[in-house]
């Protein structure tokens, strides 16, 4: 009974996202619950997994909001400026250079975990060059579609803060194995720029570029420049990324701090902090608010006994002999889903099934969140058209998102094969 109440839940959860007849947010807390008290579980017992969810979830929903706000500071005091600059300077009109440039600004500027301004702030630079130049439209969504993607494994993005909240782990757990993957998809993404920037060059040969950035800004964000302050900005985000990869402090601590200290110093007057977080409230709102509503999700599934009960009926499926390559699969199909299921829907309606029934199979079930986001809306959201920054992206490069599609989904589904690949090899998952 509970096996089927579970899969009834996810069903009519994905159903109701995917054909946009109710909120995500609502979905996640109204559906569960329903079939809660379907279940026969009472009031005060449905009201205990709640907070128990969201106490689970509460660290995650912390970290992300802190996470977006520093990196948001940090592009509003023009930190990545004199990257943009550089890259603009050393191409000098060389398609090969600009190519290798954008995708490496992209990566740059994604440490924010935010596709929509990543999106906003490359392409706006960017685009009026390759227009000059007279490269080919594509390319550049492209290639900002792939660095942004592989960047998207920050444990501050929206994605990967769904798979920790899932996998109920940290970022050390959950990201640091896969590290060696990550890697290896910066390097495939750098060398498919080099690829479509050599077959550039060869096109159009190397034009004169008279470019400069600082006037493309608008007064709003020349007046939240500070440039005075760049090497103070730039040292302290060394100083928090790395501590954040040697766990030296809780994440959501170490951003709290970080972004204190970075609000205070670039912005000593309280009315200019307020501007500040008002200008990114709406963003951290909107993509916090989910984590909670995520908790109140998982916390009814699995205080009702449903996850493990689906687990249950998974297992006596699927053969024992097979078993050990459900992260593989998981890798290897989590890029191309993401044309299909939602993050929400993928992370909080299909994920905790297969690791419950991974936990069954004897394997650990940490890889299967691995295996999730090696491409499920990390490599794959800048191609999803159920992701609303993928039409952010289209739509300032000036292309359609089936052309774009098109064109850039080889690229993308190599970079999550050869990431799983390397996590198979590095055993950051199992085969």
């Amino acid at each position: 009974m509970l096996s089927i109440l579970g899969f009834l839940t996810i069903c009519v959860f994905l159903g109701l996202i995917l054909t946009r007849r109710l909120s995500v947010l609502l979905s996640l807390i109204l559906v569960p619950v329903l079939f809660a008290l379907i279940g026969g579980f009472g009031a005060k017992e449905i009201g205990e997994m709640v907070l128990g969810g969201i106490k689970q979830v509460a660290p995650t929903g912390i970290l992300l909001i802190f996470a977006v706000l520093y990196f948001s500071l940090m592009i509003d005091t023009g930190l990545f400026d004199p990257v943009i600059r550089s890259i603009i300077n050393l191409a000098k009109g060389d398609p090969l250079k600009i190519t290798l440039g954008t995708a490496i600004l992209a990566m740059l500027v994604h440490l924010d975990g935010d596709g929509t301004a990543t999106f906003m702030i490359t392409i706006t630079a960017l685009f009026p060059i390759y227009k000059k130049l007279g490269m080919k439209k594509l390319i550049l969504p492209c290639i900002v579609a792939l660095s942004v993607g592989v960047m998207h494994l920050v444990p501050w993005s929206g994605t990967v803060a769904r798979a920790l909240n899932v996998m109920k782990t940290d970022p050390a757990h959950l990201i640091i194995p896969i590290l060696p993957s990550m890697i290896g998809g910066i390097l495939w993404v750098l060398f498919v720029a080099f690829w479509l920037g050599k077959k550039e060059r060869k096109r159009l040969g190397v034009v004169h570029l008279d470019y400069d950035h600082h006037q493309e800004l608008s007064e709003e964000q020349k007046e939240s420049r500070r440039p005075s302050l760049f090497w103070f900005n730039a040292v302290l985000t060394i100083i928090l990324i790395g501590a954040l990869i040697l766990s030296l402090a809780p994440p959501s601590a170490l951003f709290i701090i970080g972004f204190a200290v970075a609000i205070l110093i670039n912005y000593p007057s309280q009315a200019e902090q307020r501007k500040r977080i008002q200008a990114h409230a709406a963003n951290v709102f909107s993509v916090s608010i989910i984590v909670f509503a995520a908790g109140v999700f998982s916390g009814i599934l699995t205080g009702t006994k449903m996850i493990d009960a689906m687990a249950l009926s998974m297992v006596s499926i699927i053969p024992k002999e097979h078993a050990g390559y459900l992260p593989a699969l998981v890798g290897v199909t989590s890029m191309p889903l993401s044309l299909v299921f939602t993050p929400d829907a993928y992370y909080f309606g299909v994920i905790p099934v297969l690791k419950t029934a991974a936990t069954h199979y004897g394997i650990n079930s940490i890889e299967i969140g691995r295996a999730a986001i090696l491409g499920q809306m990390t490599t794959g959201f800048p191609l999803s058209p159920l992701t609303a920054s993928t039409f952010v992206l289209v739509g300032l490069s000036e292309v359609e998102l089936a052309d774009h599609q098109k064109f850039t989904f080889k690229w993308a589904f190599g970079t999550t094969l050869i990431m799983t690949l390397i996590a198979i090899l590095t055993g950051a998952i199992s085969i």
